[in-house]
Order: C-alpha cells, then sequence, then structure tokens
C-alpha cells in the first residue's frame, strides 16, 4: 500500500495542531511584549524561544525520519518471520490503525482479524478522535475490552501490536491483557510489539512527551509477568524498537 509523501508528519499536525497553535501564540505573545521586558532578561528570553522552537523542529524532523523515511510501513521487519500462506493474523490497536490494510496487502492468503481496544473514558486524547474521524476503521473490526480479548488459545500465529500497546497505562492491565494474547498463540506462534521507549532518545524527540512511552524495565516486566519470551530485539531506527515474543515453554 501506497502512502502519500508525508503522511506521517502531516497526521501529527494535523491531530495535534491545537499544541501548535498554543505554541504559535505563545511565541508571538512573548515576542510581542518583548521590548517590555529588562534588557538584562532579553538574552535569557531570546534563548528560552530559539530552545522551544527549536524542539519543535526537531521534533518534527524526527517524526518525518520515523513515520515517512522509514520501513515501519512497508512492514519489511517482518521478513525475517518469514509468514507463509494460510495463517491466522492478529492486529490489535488502540482506536488508529494504519497498519491493517498494509497486513491484507502484504499477506493476502493469510486470514486477518482486527480489534480495537479504544476506550473513549480511557483514552480521552482529542488526537486520537481526530485521527478515528480521518481513519475509519478497518472493515470487521471488532471493539474489545482489554480484560477480555475474544481469541481462543492456541489459535492465533501472529500478533501485531504496533504503536498501540503503551496506550494500556495500568501495569497489571497490561500484564493481563498480554496473558490472554500469549494464551490464544500457537505453538509457533508470535507477538511483534514496536513501540518508542522512555529513553534519551525519544526524550530528545520529544522532550517530556516521552513520559507518554513506557521504560524498557516496563516492558519486561509486562513481558515476564505475562509468561511471555522476548525471543528477540532489534531497532527500527533509534526511536522504535521492536519484540518478539512467544510464550514460555514453545521452542524457536
Amino acid at each position: 500500500m501506497t502512502r502519500k509523501p508525508l503522511q506521517g508528519v502531516v497526521n501529527i499536525i494535523r491531530f495535534n495542531w491545537h499544541f501548535y497553535v498554543i505554541a504559535l501564540i505563545v511565541v508571538i505573545t512573548i515576542l510581542f511584549f518583548r521590548k517590555f521586558f529588562p534588557s538584562g532578561l532579553l538574552a535569557i528570553i531570546d534563548l528560552i524561544l530559539s530552545l522551544a522552537v527549536l524542539s519543535i523542529l526537531v521534533s518534527l524532523a524526527i517524526s518525518y525520519y520515523i513515520y515517512d523515511h522509514s520501513n515501519i510501513y512497508s512492514l519489511d521487519f517482518l521478513k525475517e518471520l518469514s509468514i507463509t500462506k494460510d495463517k491466522k493474523l492478529v492486529n490489535i490497536n488502540a482506536g488508529f490503525d494504519e497498519i491493517s490494510h498494509i497486513l491484507k496487502h502484504k499477506y493476502p492468503d493469510s486470514e486477518l482479524a482486527v480489534l480495537d481496544f479504544y476506550d473513549p473514558l480511557k483514552h480521552t486524547e482529542v488526537s486520537i478522535e481526530r485521527a478515528r474521524k480521518a481513519y475509519p476503521p478497518y472493515p470487521g473490526t471488532i471493539t474489545i475490552e482489554t480484560n477480555n480479548v475474544p481469541l481462543t488459545d492456541n489459535s492465533s500465529d501472529y500478533i501485531f501490536l504496533i504503536l498501540a500497546a503503551h496506550e494500556i497505562r495500568n501495569n497489571d492491565e497490561r500484564v493481563r491483557f498480554f496473558k490472554q494474547l500469549g494464551d490464544s498463540l500457537t505453538a509457533g506462534g508470535r507477538i511483534i510489539v514496536v513501540e518508542h521507549q522512555r529513553d534519551i532518545f525519544n526524550f530528545i524527540a520529544y522532550n517530556f512527551g516521552f513520559f507518554h512511552f513506557l521504560s524498557p524495565a516496563t516492558w519486561r516486566y509486562t513481558f515476564d509477568n505475562a509468561g511471555l519470551i522476548i525471543e528477540s530485539t532489534s531497532k527500527l531506527t533509534p526511536f522504535l524498537k521492536i519484540f518478539i515474543l512467544k510464550k514460555n515453554g514453545t521452542s524457536s
């Protein structure tokens, strides 16, 4: 599936335009009143303004690199899994799904189930609401609750959670969720998780917004307590990490 040029970074601005409008108003207001500040403070004010503008520009540039220049949406990083025909694929999202159409195009002979755990009472970010209006759900998408995933045991070959699982903010809830996913895996099944990390790279990219992501230790805690084994990890750009998971007791 072909994405439009700059689609990723345009979506970020489109779904979070209020943030950029507020930032612009603040910058313009400070510039307007700058002449009224004591001369001794001007250098500090100019430095703060420069850092604020630079932070926004760096964030957009890195977002372009991640969402428009990397291979996240080509799914080329799945080649090592050698997904064959007639496999049961499950894609799980948190209200914004850009992956299901790509999966179906890439693996047309596989069965694809799409689950959406978006809960408007928990996921109150206005950006998700705007994204849902702009991108209708994949046909046949099933709305689920994280504590009741409608997958039977030993039924799923590959489960995908791409930039979604971090939206489950409660640790116990996240562990129970992944435990259900593990139970649904076939003997050779795998869970593929792609996430930003709460690390120095994402701090550089998103400043204090990196607190919305989970730390590497939190992900390890989640997988360990859900009875899952991290088979491998890799980096999809310095800002995204891929976890390939299998359930405990299965061979490679």
